[in-house]
């Protein structure tokens, strides 16, 4: 099963999901898959400065990213980037 949600998530893919949780590492992103969980890590959300959890967004809000990779097979998590460079080279990519 775990294998199938990373297919459905490839490295590379602009997906879009829901922020369900905040830790002072990153966030957490619901994606829609009963698999697969969503992780934005602190260090991918800007290009340049810091980013605080103060700065994260809000539970509930609807969120895009870049699929950046995946975890174990124990985790399930699907790596995003919200860098605004991440952001713009996979829509590039995808028109």
């Amino acid at each position: 099963m775990w294998e199938a949600a990373k297919l459905r998530f490839p490295t590379g893919r602009l997906v879009r999901g829901v922020v369900i949780a905040h830790h002072p590492f990153g966030i957490f992103v619901d994606l829609g898959d009963p698999i697969a969980t969503g992780l934005v890590q602190i260090t991918d959300f800007v290009d340049s400065g810091r980013m605080t959890p103060e700065q994260y967004p809000r539970l509930g809000e609807s969120i895009e990213g870049v699929v950046l990779g995946h975890t174990d097979d124990h985790r399930k998590q699907v790596w995003l980037g919200v860098k605004p460079s991440q952001l713009r080279a996979a829509s590039q990519a995808n028109d």
